[in-house]
Parts: structure tokens; C-alpha cells; sequence
């Protein structure tokens, strides 16, 4: 079992045509991922790598069955998009684009909400369901199928972090990257509820950053969880003053700094982690 996507997942790619859409297209399907086509407006009717191009997201969804999209398409273009998807009836869509605009993704956040969708990013590397679905730009080199999920605002952590539970053979079930930008599709609470539901996934590893409260959010529902969370942040050996680099990473005083948000989660009842190499230490101890 997987959550959010899995084999069955049907996958539309908008921006399909572009450089970077056309790419990563065709990574996910090499990596097995069902993508039955793309959008890109006036390039209907053409393929990419055997998939069809649409003009609109309607008649992707229509003709293909589509319930899940990523964009690759720029900022600026991505609030059309991702409105587009949420109003066809896509189930999620994953935006990988950086820098979208606060008050655009503030409406397409508004939009998901009110039409049950889920989003992922902005400034994702996106979701992976080992051996089954590759949605966005993560090294599948990195993961195997297994018993434990993640959830982190870095691409790079999750890479290190499947690593190391691959490693010490652990596997994961999902790997979702929030994405690094100030607003999010999604929280990090939303994604813990998920794993909390998903029978396969016995352990789930958070990892935030410093700057803003999306890990603080998610106390509450680590506090009720019977699915043990590890929380390690990002930033806990940084310096003081030390610029890090996601939009989101901005501390206020002590709001947001990194040991802040430990000693939160770690009250909420997360086991905390400090380096890579606690995290299989913590589950061998929690049994998992």
C-alpha cells in the first residue's frame, strides 16, 4: 500500500512539451511511472515519448482517465495550471516550479481545499512511491520499496534520508517533499494523517527546517498518532545569523529556529533525531 500514488495512478504531465517537462517525462516512465499524457497549450495532438498532448487539462482528463498531474511549467504560469487541474477533478497535483508567487499559491491552495484536492509544493522535487511511481525529479537511485514514509520541505534531505533507510534496510513506503517554498499545497500534519491511515507504513521520519510553523502545525496530530514519528530538522548545527536556502527558511527571534521546533515535536511526542544516522538507530529501538 502507498499513499497519494501507485502504479494504478494515472499521470498527466502539464508544460509536457517543454524542456524540462519533456524530460522528466520521460524519467518517470523509464522509472515505470503511468504517465498517459500532457498539456501545452496550441501543441495539441502532438506526442511526447508516445504520450498524447492535449490543449486544456479537461480534455486530458477526459480522454485519458488522468486523476493525478505534475506541472513543470514557470512560476508565473503555474496558478492557471494548477487551478485548471483542481477544477477538472484531479485528485493531486504536484508543482515542482520555485519562487511561486505568495498570493497565487494562496488561491490555489483556496481551490484545493474547496474541490478536495491535494497539492504538493511549490518548489518540490516531488512524491515517489518506490517501484511503483516516480512523480517529479527524485534520483530513484535512493529509494526502495519498504515499511517506512517520509515527509520533508528538502529534496535533498529526502534523497539522504531514503539512502539511509535503504541502507539499513529499512525501505520507504512514500517519500513527499512539502517543497521549500513560504506557502505549501500541503502541511505536514495533511501528510501525517495520510501515513497515518496507510496500514504498510509502520514509522514515519518528518524533516523540516528552520523558518516559519509548518512543523509546529503538526504537533497536534503527531500527539494522537499511533504510527511513530522521528523528527529531525535541518539547520540544528547552523550557526546563528546563517542564511540557509529555501524561501520558507526564515527565523524571527526564536520563532522557527531549529531547536525550537525539535523540542516542540519532541513534546508533541516525536522521537527526535539530530544527524542521518539516528534515525535507523530510533526505529531499531521503537521496533519497527
Amino acid at each position: 500500500m502507498a499513499i497519494m500514488v501507485d502504479k494504478n495512478s494515472r499521470i498527466m504531465v502539464q508544460g509536457i512539451t517543454g524542456r524540462a517537462g519533456a524530460f522528466h517525462a520521460k524519467r518517470m516512465i523509464e522509472y515505470g511511472t503511468n504517465i498517459v499524457g500532457g498539456t501545452s497549450p496550441g501543441k495539441g495532438g502532438q506526442t511526447v515519448e508516445g504520450r498524447p498532448v492535449f490543449d486544456t487539462v479537461n480534455e486530458c482528463v477526459r480522454e485519458t482517465g488522468a486523476d493525478i498531474s505534475v506541472i513543470f511549467l514557470p512560476a508565473a504560469f503555474v496558478k492557471e495550471a494548477a487551478i485548471a487541474g483542481i477544477r477538472a477533478g484531479l485528485k493531486t497535483v504536484v508543482v515542482i516550479p520555485e519562487h511561486i508567487p505568495i498570493h497565487d499559491m494562496l488561491l490555489v491552495r483556496k481551490e484545493a481545499v474547496a474541490h478536495g484536492c491535494t497539492v504538493i509544493g511549490g518548489n518540490t522535487a516531488g512524491i515517489i512511491t518506490p517501484g511503483e511511481a516516480n512523480l517529479g525529479i527524485m534520483p530513484d537511485i535512493a529509494f526502495k520499496p519498504g515499511r517506512v514514509g517520509t515527509v520533508s520541505r528538502s529534496g535533498s534531505i529526502t534523497y539522504y534520508i531514503a539512502n539511509t533507510l535503504t541502507d539499513a534496510g529499512y525501505g520507504e513506503t512514500t517519500c513527499v517533499g512539502l517543497g521549500g517554498d513560504p506557502i505549501l499545497g500541503s502541511t505536514f500534519d495533511e501528510i501525517l494523517a495520510k501515513f497515518e491511515a496507510d496500514e504498510k507504513t509502520k514509522a514515519v521520519v518528518l524533516t523540516g527546517e528552520i523558518g516559519g510553523v509548518y512543523e509546529e502545525r503538526a504537533c497536534e496530530q503527531i500527539s494522537h498518532m499511533s504510527t511513530p514519528v522521528i523528527a529531525m530538522i535541518g539547520g540544528i548545527f547552523a550557526p546563528p545569523g546563517k542564511r540557509m536556502g529555501h524561501a520558507g527558511a526564515i527565523v524571527e527571534g526564536k520563532m522557527g529556529t531549529a531547536k525550537e521546533k525539535l523540542d516542540a515535536l519532541a513534546e508533541a511526542g516525536a522521537h527526535p533525531a539530530k544527524t542521518f544516522l539516528d534515525i535507523p538507530n530510533i526505529l531499531k529501538k521503537l521496533g519497527v
